[in-house]
């Protein structure tokens, strides 16, 4: 039986130079990156070049589609160190071109106001069939090349709350990481916004009654925000919850949560992708 990625593998980095790393990707994955991996290397990127402060939030552009068979330079800019705030910005690099940049804040521990939104009430994870069960129905009658892409082993577990309500305004899953991460925190941190990139777009095709293997369906990641509220532990369970307020001009918006099991909301997530159908 084959075993799942190793994402600790998958998002490590080798150091070129000062503020120079390059990363790979996995060899059996999709044909073009995944988005919340260049997120994960560039995050962890960025944090070799920050000491004693924790990354709140992060703002990047997808620019080109990745290329899984060639590394990724991954160039980091020193933007400020400041009293209280570190700003870093980092340009994923393939032949020469920008595939991706990622624009972060790191801040040193500090105690202030403090209030969240609730857990929302759905069942648990214990409660939920894992996706890759699910997968295996949805996949009966898909192409052989697209049956083996999908259900190959995922590094990250899900189990969807709504998983075939197309008529939910919502989506809903809790989903965590399925090998053990070490005790560096930032390392859960992450993996965290890698995971966070992951069925993005598929909550704003739900209201259209489309998804991702619809013919003539053209979908992409435009950009992605993400606000780390609180320290997290990935290797435990977390809800997803995300909701698309908006879709015009050929682009989807959504906006996700995510709550550790015990309803403390650990990060937001807000995204904008190209959702059309080809003429």
């Amino acid at each position: 039986m084959d075993t799942p990625e190793s994402l600790l593998q998958t998002l490590s980095l080798e150091r070129l130079e000062v503020n120079l790393f390059r990363g790979n990707s996995p060899k059996l994955g999709p044909p073009r990156i995944f988005g919340g991996q260049v997120i994960g290397q560039s995050l962890l990127a960025a944090y070799e070049t920050v000491e004693d402060r924790v990354c709140h939030s992060l703002h990047c552009y997808f620019i080109r589609p990745g290329d899984p068979s060639i590394p990724i330079v991954f160039d980091v800019d020193r933007s400020r160190d400041g009293g209280t705030f570190t700003t870093r910005r980092v340009v994923a690099i393939q032949r020469g071109k920008q595939i991706f940049n990622l624009a972060a804040s790191f801040q040193a521990p500090e105690e202030g106001f403090e209030h969240q939104a609730a857990l929302p009430n759905v069942p648990g994870p214990d409660d939920l069939a894992d996706e890759s069960e699910l997968q295996k129905k949805m996949l009966q009658d898909a192409p052989e090349e697209v049956r083996k892409l999908m259900s190959r082993p995922r590094p990250i577990e899900i189990r969807a709350v709504e998983p075939e309500d197309p008529k939910a305004p919502g989506s809903a899953w809790w989903f965590r990481a399925r090998s053990p991460l070490g005790e560096d925190a930032h390392m859960h941190q992450v993996v965290l916004a890698y995971a966070s990139d992951m069925n993005m777009l598929s909550t704003a095709m739900r209201p259209h009654r489309v998804h991702w293997n619809t013919p003539g369906l053209q979908s992409a990641s435009l950009d992605h925000a993400m606000w780390f509220h609180k320290p997290s532990n990935f290797n435990e369970w977390h809800l997803y919850h995300q909701d698309s307020p908006s879709a015009s001009g050929g682009r989807g918006f959504v906006r996700g949560s995510i709550y550790d099991r015990s309803g403390v909301l650990v990060a937001s997530v807000a995204q904008e992708g190209l959702v059309r159908m080809r003429k």
